[in-house]
């Protein structure tokens, strides 16, 4: 079973369009879970592999793919967003200026 606070997480991820991403710590503020980013890596981590939550599109503060322990994963979210249209600048960056996620909503509990 899935806890309320997971819910959240993954309610506020699948409203992320299509080429744009949001940072773990956009995520938390918009679940009222303050700065408590983290919270979203692990609720991300625990997806299972059949999940339609687009967790691809959750980066860290610097635009960058957070470090998994499987590489493959990072190459994986890489080319699912390219396939979006999300171009990776040469430090392989995403411009969050250009492809962040603005969501124009408060807090969602």
């Amino acid at each position: 079973m899935t806890s309320p606070i997971y819910r959240r997480i993954y309610a506020i991820a699948q409203r992320i369009p299509a080429g744009k991403v949001a940072t773990y710590g956009q995520i938390a503020r918009l679940a009222d879970l303050g700065r408590h980013a983290r919270q979203v890596g692990y609720a991300m981590h625990a997806l299972p592999a059949n999940s339609h939550v687009p967790w691809h599109r959750v980066v860290n503060a610097k635009g960058e793919i957070s470090i998994r322990s499987d590489p493959f994963s990072t190459e994986v979210q890489k080319q699912l967003l390219e396939a979006e249209g999300i171009i990776f600048e040469k430090n392989s960056k995403i411009n969050l200026h250009r492809y962040g996620w603005r969501t124009g909503l408060g807090k969602i509990r």
